[in-house]
């Protein structure tokens, strides 16, 4: 099940990760990067459930070729009855249907200082989702798993070299959380209602409500038990936090506590400042963690300097989906600096200033929006 090293053709074509320099600039490859894959437009925070198009895509190789009526999931390795289900199979299941905000592990990455040089995001890779499928919990029961079972394996079809390292993309999670009832891990053939998208992993992906995003793989083809844990790249040497190259690091695992805020007033097209008129007007966003509910958030319009409350709208029954929140802020001529910051029930919450690691992982410092309040004759 690991990964396999090439040789030396592919190791000139797959750089080992590294840090921008004092003063570096985004590189050309970044920029290919950030063209294939894209963050959700701020503006969309107004929908509690995000558009397709508009939700965040982060694709790591090539969006393969699908057919549904030739696709199968395996379910092997430690099991007593392997399975090999097709579309029709898997939806005579029961479906079930959960709202789940998923956020990439490298949102934020480029604002860190040094800048870890990869898919260069701010702040806007998250969206929300109503996905509909197969609870993972009752493949894993008519597949029948083995006692000394420990981990399942997650394998998607999309394909390339990463670091030196050819692979199909693959992680895996603990087996208590593969078929625990909550979060109820789902294998995913609708999104929002619709087949999922091709850019979402059509036509079956892995939904693992609470996890950063790498844990929710697409174009997802096969599931293995093994008694020993996973050491494939993706979960070994990528998605770990790590203070320097050799250092081993931790998993990266479920999603820190993050609050966004919708732009108020209007942008200028290249720096994204934002201009408003003076008066009172309504701020509003949406606040998400995956490690308990969020409990508080909190707005500043001075830089962070002064906070005060932001009330949340009352859940609506979709623990792992992320609520909203709303205020009030009475604009006056001048320059602003508009920062939120969310608080859930566990304690965690956003810091002030970053908190770097070498992959640029779970970066959730706090948002800030520059704002320009204009004098009233504009």
């Amino acid at each position: 099940m690991d990964d396999v090293r090439r040789g030396e053709s592919l190791a000139e074509i797959s750089a080992p990760g590294h840090l921008a320099n004092p003063g570096e600039g985004i590189s050309e490859e970044e920029l290919a990067l950030a063209a294939r894959n894209h963050g959700m437009p701020l503006e969309a925070l107004r929908y509690g459930v995000t558009p397709p198009g508009l939700h965040y895509v982060l694709v790591h190789y090539d969006i393969p070729a699908a057919e549904a009526a030739e696709w199968r999931l395996t379910v092997r390795g430690r099991v007593r009855a392997p399975l090999a289900l097709g579309l029709e199979a898997l939806r005579s299941y029961e479906p079930v249907t959960q709202r789940v905000t998923m956020e990439c592990a490298g949102n934020g990455r480029a604002r860190l200082s040094p800048r870890p040089v990869s898919q260069p995001w701010l702040v806007e890779a998250v969206g929300t989702a109503e996905w509909t499928g197969v609870p993972l919990r009752a493949l894993l029961a008519d597949a029948g798993v083995e006692p000394d079972a420990v981990e399942a394996v997650f394998t998607g079809a999309d394909h390339g070299v990463e670091r030196g390292v050819e692979q199909d993309y693959r992680r895996s999670l603990p087996l208590p959380v593969a078929a625990g009832p909550d979060p109820e891990v789902l294998v995913a053939y609708e999104m929002n209602g619709a087949p999922l998208p091709p850019q979402h992993g059509y036509p079956l992906r892995l939904v693992v409500p609470g996890w950063y995003g790498m844990a929710n793989v697409k174009w997802l083809c096969d599931i293995s038990l093994t008694a020993t844990p996973f050491t494939g790249f993706q979960q070994s040497v990528a998605y770990r936090y790590k203070q320097s190259p050799d250092d081993p690091g931790e998993p990266v695992t479920l999603i820190a506590p993050r609050a966004l805020m919708l732009p108020p007033g209007f942008p200028d097209f290249m720096s994204r400042t934002r201009a408003v008129r003076p008066g009172r007007m309504g701020l509003e966003g949406r606040a998400w963690s995956g490690h308990a509910p969020v409990v508080r958030v909190e707005v500043s319009t001075d830089d962070g300097r002064t906070w005060h409350d932001a009330p949340l709208d009352p859940p609506e029954g979709h623990p792992w989906a992320w609520l909203h929140w709303h205020t009030a802020w009475t604009a006056t001529p001048g320059t602003h600096v508009l920062t939120v910051r969310a608080t859930d029930a566990e304690g965690r919450t956003q810091p002030l200033d970053q908190h770097w690691n070498r992959g640029g992982f779970g970066n959730n410092l706090v948002q800030r929006i520059p704002v320009v309040c204009l004098e009233e004759d504009g």
